[in-house]
Formats: structure tokens, C-alpha cells, sequence
């Protein structure tokens, strides 16, 4: 037998972004972007090599 929670808060949150989140979204839009700006992490390849040309276990992504 499932409890009501694992049937309800499912429901409820599809419900949600289905219907109520493109009502709400733009009017809570401007706060958000204050609170989390979109402001992304460069690593640039010389900040992650090892000056002795070892490495570190980890592979490059390229």
C-alpha cells in the first residue's frame, strides 16, 4: 500500500508546473534572477595543469 503523501505531493507538483507556474513565473521571475544570478564558472586549461606537467587522475574534457 502507497501512503497519501507519495500519491499527493506528486499530483500537487505536476499540477503546479503544468498550470500554476506559467501564471506565477513572470511575475517572480524579476526575483529570482536577483537571488541567483546567471553568472557561470570559466576553468581555463592553465589554471587546472600542474606546473610539473603531472597529473592529477583526472582526463580532459575537450
Amino acid at each position: 500500500m502507497v501512503c497519501i503523501p507519495c500519491i499527493v505531493i506528486p499530483v500537487l507538483l505536476w499540477i503546479y508546473k503544468k498550470f500554476l507556474e506559467p501564471i506565477i513565473y513572470p511575475f517572480i521571475s524579476p526575483f529570482i534572477s536577483r537571488i541567483w544570478p546567471n553568472k557561470s564558472v570559466l576553468e581555463t586549461g592553465a589554471a587546472t595543469e600542474h606546473p610539473n606537467g603531472q597529473s592529477n587522475g583526472t582526463s580532459k574534457v575537450l
